[in-house]
This record gives structure tokens, C-alpha cells and sequence, in this order.
């Protein structure tokens, strides 16, 4: 198996990298969102998500 960051050899302590160094390239590209999905929703996809929210936030309080 070889190293999803370097293609090197893995290290059995830090597979499946190679060395401390890739495991924490590997994580920042997660924190950075670079293996993140693509979405197929529309661009408003969250204002409607907003709106749905705010709607059952006022069907929810007395009058």
C-alpha cells in the first residue's frame, strides 16, 4: 500500500500514510473541505433551508 499524499511506502504507525507529515496534509485538506462533495441543490438551497426554519421557529411560539 502506498501513501494517498506522497505515494511512498506506508509506516505501520501511521498508515495509511507514510510519515506524522501526510496524516496532518491528509487533515487539513478535510478541515479545508478539499474532499468535499459537490452539491447538485440549487445556489438557494440554504436560504430556503432559512426560510423553512424561521417558519417553524414562528409556528412554534404562543400568540
Amino acid at each position: 500500500m502506498t501513501c494517498p499524499v506522497c505515494s511512498k511506502p506506508t509506516v505501520a504507525d501511521y498508515r495509511p500514510f507514510c510519515s506524522r507529515r501526510c496524516a496532518d496534509v491528509d487533515l487539513g485538506k478535510w478541515l479545508n473541505g478539499a474532499y468535499a462533495i459537490p452539491s447538485t441543490d440549487p445556489d438557494d438551497a440554504e436560504d430556503a433551508m432559512d426560510q423553512v426554519s424561521r417558519i417553524s421557529d414562528d409556528s412554534s411560539r404562543p400568540n
